[in-house]
């Protein structure tokens, strides 16, 4: 690929985040929100947070070494550090590095 055509490339699909991001205050213009995007707003956070859960749990063995003691371990401490100090984001970043560390140095 030549120079012109990547930057065509991430030209366009910057074009289509910014048409996706912009879009919903052209849909929606006024001033209440439809009650099915406020419903969808208060439900579908913790539904992607439970399948992003099942889906990372998947290939966890409780019969094989480590018995999936490194992943009880990091869900322990995510849960902990959320109801500690309420930052989704540090909670689920710490949680991963426990969780790396677990497994490369510990497991």
């Amino acid at each position: 690929m030549d120079l012109t055509h990547s930057a065509l490339i991430v030209a366009v699909v910057a074009l289509v985040m910014a048409a996706l991001r912009f879009a919903p205050f052209f849909v929606f213009n006024s001033e209440e929100t439809p009650p099915i995007i406020a419903y969808l707003s208060r439900v579908l956070p913790c539904a992607i947070m439970g399948m992003l859960v099942i889906y990372c749990l998947k290939g966890v063995s409780l019969v094989t070494f480590p018995h999936g003691i490194p992943e009880a371990i990091a869900i322990v401490f995510v849960a902990l550090s959320y109801v500690w100090k309420r930052n989704t984001l540090a909670s689920i970043a710490l949680g991963t590095v426990l969780y790396m560390v677990l497994v490369q140095v510990v497991f």
